[in-house]
């Protein structure tokens, strides 16, 4: 496994796993296999409805909590100093642990100068190791690393994929010191994403597979990247892309397919 650096000198996993859809009485045989295969980064959410899940599988993973990295995200509805502090607190108990490695924001709507400030004592208490936002665009996720001038958002969230590319996004986190993550790398399989001409190419010149070259492709930019998937072929498919690399053609190729 990749790791990069955030801001705050916390280690992430490069490429994660995600639980969003996935039900939770499936969630927690999901998270079970896919640290088994070799994920350590488990993002999920309140929104989710399967924390408690994830916590039983972190439980019952036999690898040890200092060498996982959970992620969740604080829904809309618990935006607010007070919510957002309680909300977080009920998420710990949900998960089952003394710490969470990384909390979002899930959106931009709503009273989330008061929630960004709960996250901020939150990680000030040692109680998250790192903060940060989801769904920020450009604009929005200037103005809270204005605003939160006491703890600059360590990570956003952000739908990246091979039409959908983020260069402009990307461009903005990292002159605001903000580490780019991406879910949705495989664009929900629209537009026949994975029988893309440009990716077939690619991905039989590398001996690998459409989605393995997009999930390289977001490495390669240095960009966290997300999976989700109930099947632990598929799952350790997908984690098998740390031996291979895109050369300057193949990337400028996958850049021609943004359509912003």
């Amino acid at each position: 496994m990749q790791y990069l650096i955030l801001n705050n000198g916390v280690k992430m996993p490069i490429l994660g796993f995600e639980v969003h859809q996935i039900p939770p009485e499936k969630t927690k045989q999901a998270v079970i296999d896919a640290i088994d295969v070799g994920y350590r980064l488990i993002d999920t959410a309140q929104a989710y409805d399967n924390e408690s899940e994830v916590g039983e599988a972190i439980r019952e993973c036999g690898v040890a909590r200092e060498d996982l990295f959970i992620t969740t995200k604080v829904c809309v509805g618990n935006y607010g100093y007070d919510n957002c502090k309680a909300s977080v607190l009920e998420s710990l108990k949900k998960l089952g642990l003394d710490y969470i490695d990384l909390v979002l924001l899930h959106r931009p709507c709503s009273d989330y100068y008061g929630a960004y400030r709960a996250l901020e004592d939150l990680y000030g208490e040692g109680l998250v190791k790192a903060i940060g936002v989801s769904n920020f665009n450009p604009e929005r996720l200037t103005d809270i690393c204005l605003f939160g001038r006491e703890v600059i958002p360590a990570v956003n969230q952000v739908e990246a994929n091979p039409f959908n590319a983020q260069y402009i996004a990307q461009a903005n986190m990292e002159k605001n010191g903000v580490q780019m993550e991406a879910c949705e790398p495989f664009a929900e399989g629209n537009n026949d994403i994975f029988n893309n001409e440009i990716l077939v190419r690619i991905a039989e010149k590398n001996n690998k597979t459409s989605a393995q070259v997009m999930l390289r492709w977001l490495i390669e930019r240095s960009i966290v990247v997300l999976f989700k998937s109930t099947d632990k072929d598929m799952m350790a498919e997908n984690i098998d892309v740390f031996d291979f690399a895109l050369d300057d053609g193949d990337m400028l190729e996958i850049m021609s397919l943004d359509k912003r």
